[in-house]
């Protein structure tokens, strides 16, 4: 019987009564997040893109594991409330009531003119770009272009375990996420699906949500346009957005906004194009709106133009009203 390996790093199936014991190899430590860079804490080799940390081989071998990992027991607050409030002895309780919220001002079109924002570059980024001109000047790199794929190249889809194991693997279908991943909040979820885990293990195992086929080499011509790790949060007056793209190209990488709409424009490691267009939740006040370039980060700090707290960051598209709805039902029954 065919069951799935739960052990970090490996997520293949294979067979519990022929289980050897340097069947599997994986990571026994923990994933690591620090300054955009992911890795294993059991190994030392980091990177920057998360489908090349999920193609992380393992370092360890031993054998399978059918045995999920147990999800994080939440503590019962209630519970804790409650003997909490028996122990402490009981007060006057008083009702204060909130100030009047503000009038909402009205949203403006999204099609009104973009401006480009400030661009704020820091010390760090200057210093790492400088450090790479000098060594792109004395090391001339030679690479050795291949058309053969190796026996064993993982997948480079995201979400997708499957290795080449011949010309045979070129007509599996490629189960993968189209998005790219977010980390907020403690939940991880892809774009594409958002099915939401706070265990990293869960997230890992999430099956792909697109068919398609397996990606077996990244393309490597010219700029490549990848998706980059972003994520945002927000205080009583300031939406952030941080974009971890490291070493950015400032003279080539631009930041436009109106009222409601954001659109990101990074160039970074060199060849990497990152582009992101983001109809907004919330209205902003553009002339106070600033980008601050760092050397693993670009941030962008947008003002509220008013004091209100967002849902999301984005602002999904209206849905169709329902009398077009059973115009168009009543058009496929007579079709």
């Amino acid at each position: 019987m065919s069951v799935l390996c739960y052990n970090k790093g490996c997520g293949q199936r294979f067979d519990t009564e022929n289980n050897p014991d340097d069947g599997c190899t994986y990571h026994p430590g923990v994933p690591v997040f620090h300054d955009a860079l992911k890795g294993w804490s059991c190994c030392k080799k980091r990177t920057t893109d998360f489908s090349d940390f999920l193609n992380i081989a393992g370092c360890t071998k031993g054998p399978h594991n059918k045995e999920k990992p147990p999800e994080p027991v939440k503590p019962d607050v209630d519970q804790k409330e409650n003997r909490e409030g028996d122990l402490q002895p009981k007060a006057t309780e008083y009702i204060i009531s909130a100030p009047k919220p503000l009038e909402s001002i009205c949203r403006p079109r999204s099609d009104e003119p973009v401006v480009r924002l400030q661009q704020k570059i820091s010390a760090s980024l200057k210093q790492a770009l400088e450090k790479l001109k000098l060594s792109d000047s004395v090391a001339e790199t030679r690479e050795e272009d291949s058309d053969e794929i190796k026996i064993g190249t993982s997948c480079k889809n995201g979400g997708c375990t499957k290795s080449f194991n011949g010309p045979s693997s070129n007509e599996e279908v490629c189960m993968y996420h189209a998005g790219f991943p977010i980390f907020h909040e403690g939940m991880k979820y892809w774009t594409c699906c958002k099915k939401k885990t706070s265990d990293f293990n869960t997230f890992l195992s999430q099956e792909g949500c697109t068919k398609g086929m397996h990606l077996w080499r990244k393309k490597d011509s010219g700029k490549k346009v990848v998706p980059c790790r972003f994520d945002w949060h927000q205080t009583g007056a300031q939406v952030i957005v941080s974009v971890y793209a490291k070493n950015s190209v400032p003279e080539l990488s631009y930041v436009e906004a109106n009222s409601t709409m954001l659109h990101i424009h990074i160039l970074f490691e060199g060849d990497k194009e990152f582009e992101q267009k983001i109809n907004l939740w919330g209205v902003i006040d553009v002339s106070k709106t600033v980008v601050n370039m760092m050397a693993a980060k670009v941030e962008i700090t947008m003002k509220k133009s008013e004091p209100m707290t967002w849902a999301r960051l984005d602002l999904p598209p209206p849905a169709p009203p329902k009398e077009e709805k059973k115009k168009q039902d009543s058009d496929s029954e007579d079709d």
